[in-house]
């Protein structure tokens, strides 16, 4: 675990009241590398903090080979004792954008409930049948983790690579954005399969690198100005934060390979911002 990023993705949200303690911080310290050791894995990340009713949910993640998509989720109550979330798919997630809403309670077994009526047949044979789907907050943590990541993850242009056999692994020779690269929101891409590439200009052509350029850039982000961008500390670090998932906050030192990210809200998606545009 990079104590560094851990501590500069912090300091990011303290602003906003949102914080670990430090006693917190110096548990994560400890388990991060006692998870690592466990699990085998190359490197153990803290990604954030899902706030709850009754218990706020702390998380993190555990990354092998391909960084992007060979990685655990894990949560915590304490920063001390962890528990592997299930991977979702697509049927879990079906479930929980269904049954589940409202604030998270801070207790992996509580039961989200939706009941839904089906009519089957036509005119006078139709029947109607109440269908209840139920989940579990333990799934609903994991599609949300699940969600953000692939919705709002960051990394800098050429801080990962792609190697031939499709591998996504840090770029060793990355060495940070210029000052006058990292105001660029172009420069900015989501950690998450591609799903909009769009084809590249014959001069923007000329300047990519396929083992970089594989990633979907921040700047086709649907709608447009979901993003806020801006550098803090003079010019020392640069700051994204997301406006579609309130909580989300990205740092980049530029001229440095330093970068990183930490969620620290609800875990409930700003569905109002098209509105706020």
């Amino acid at each position: 675990m990079d104590s560094t990023s851990l501590y500069y993705s912090l300091d990011l949200v303290s602003g906003a009241g949102l914080t670990l303690s430090s006693e917190q911080k110096a548990a994560l310290q400890t388990s991060l590398v006692i998870l690592q050791k466990n699990y085998k894995f190359h490197r153990v990340l803290f990604w954030g903090k899902i706030l709850g009713i009754k218990g706020d949910y702390f998380i993190a993640q555990g990354l092998k080979d391909d960084e992007m998509r060979d990685k655990k989720t894990l949560y915590s109550f304490d920063c001390m004792d962890w528990d592997l979330l299930p991977p979702p798919t697509d049927e879990m997630i079906a479930e929980v954008n269904t049954a589940a809403s409202g604030r998270f309670m801070g207790d992996p077994s509580h039961e989200y409930e939706h009941t839904e009526t089906r009519r089957h047949g036509e005119g006078d044979e139709a029947v109607e049948e109440d269908i209840v789907v139920k989940v579990s907050e333990e799934k609903r943590l994991a599609t949300t983790v699940f969600t953000i990541d692939q919705e709002v993850s960051v990394v800098p242009r050429g801080a990962y690579i792609k190697s031939p056999h499709g591998t996504v692994q840090t770029n060793r020779s990355f060495e940070g954005l210029s000052v006058g690269e990292a105001g660029k929101l172009s420069n900015y891409l989501h950690f998450s399969e591609p799903k909009c590439l769009r084809k590249p200009s014959i001069l923007e052509t000329a300047e990519s690198d396929p083992c970089r350029d594989f990633l979907d850039p921040l700047s086709e982000d649907i709608p447009k100005g979901s993003w806020s961008i801006q550098f803090e500390r003079g010019s020392s670090v640069c700051v994204l934060r997301s406006l579609l998932w309130l909580g989300l906050s990205f740092y980049h030192i530029p001229g440095t390979p330093q970068h990183g990210f930490v969620y620290m809200g609800t875990g409930l998606k700003n569905l109002d911002l098209p509105f706020m545009l």
